[in-house]
């Protein structure tokens, strides 16, 4: 289930880093990656959620069938959300070729659609399906091809950006992400707002943190959070968060994101 697991890591680390963008914005900004695509749950919603997925992810790439195009190679990464799939007719071994359909977003801000061919395992099929998120190696003239060759360093410096640029995070919150120290933290308390941002709804979230000599510090802040992380932010649970020793009065939230 080579796909199935590329997606779910995709997924979640788009996610994660949607989460540490939510976690990060200590008034409200959104702050980490998918995530899709940086921990393994990472995604490190900012990027994430800062790559533990990001291993995963990139194994699961470089299991899929074929290689990447002498003409792709070290070409820009962006993020591509599966809107249709279908068959070319031609088969491997048995494995149908299909024609993946995509909405790709780019580290520079520009969103087209193209299309990657790939060799899938007919087992996979029911996995790349819409609203499912991929990395991609694209061309100037808006040509894709998935990113199965992408090292987990430059998946997640992609998903961060594709992040960033989307208004998801900000620089200082990309900053926190990709220099900040992980810490645990519990949540304290959850509330909503009532404010509305960007399609995620934000919240008040009071966390306890534990830093790395034992001490604690409280923060309070509000957060634009995917409707699929506030199950994981409830009151009590145990979290990880992501924050600059030197200034805590941000921190970015990392968790995994459940489609």
């Amino acid at each position: 289930m080579k796909i199935a697991a590329l997606i779910t890591l995709a997924v979640s680390l788009i996610c994660t880093i949607m989460y540490v963008a939510a976690g990060i914005g200590g008034t409200g900004e959104l702050a980490w990656v998918n995530g899709w695509m940086i921990g393994p749950v990472l995604l490190m919603f900012v990027v994430p959620v800062l790559f533990s997925v990001s291993q995963k992810l990139g194994d699961g790439l470089a299991a899929l069938r074929g290689a990447v195009p002498r003409s792709f190679r070290d070409a820009p990464i962006g993020m591509g959300t599966v809107v249709g799939v279908a068959r070319t007719g031609l088969s491997v071994n048995d494995q149908p070729q299909v024609d993946i359909q995509l909405d790709v977003d780019t580290p520079n801000g520009l969103s087209f659609r193209g299309t990657a061919r790939q060799i899938i395992d007919v087992t996979e099929l029911a996995s790349v399906r819409p609203g499912a998120i991929l990395p991609v190696r694209y061309l100037p003239d808006g040509q894709v091809t998935l990113a199965i060759d992408a090292t987990q360093g430059e998946l997640q410096a992609a998903l961060n950006r594709v992040q960033m640029a989307k208004g998801h995070i900000t620089p200082q919150q990309l900053h926190i992400a990709e220099n900040g120290i992980d810490a645990r933290a519990v949540v304290l308390a959850l509330a909503p707002t009532g404010e509305i941002r960007h399609g995620r709804s934000v919240v008040s979230i009071k966390l306890r943190i534990t830093r790395a000599d034992g001490t604690m510090f409280d923060l309070n802040q509000h957060k634009a959070i995917p409707a699929s992380a506030i199950p994981q932010l409830q009151p009590g649970a145990p979290i990880t968060v992501r924050y600059l020793p030197q200034d805590e009065s941000e921190v970015a939230i990392i968790t995994a994101l459940t489609p």
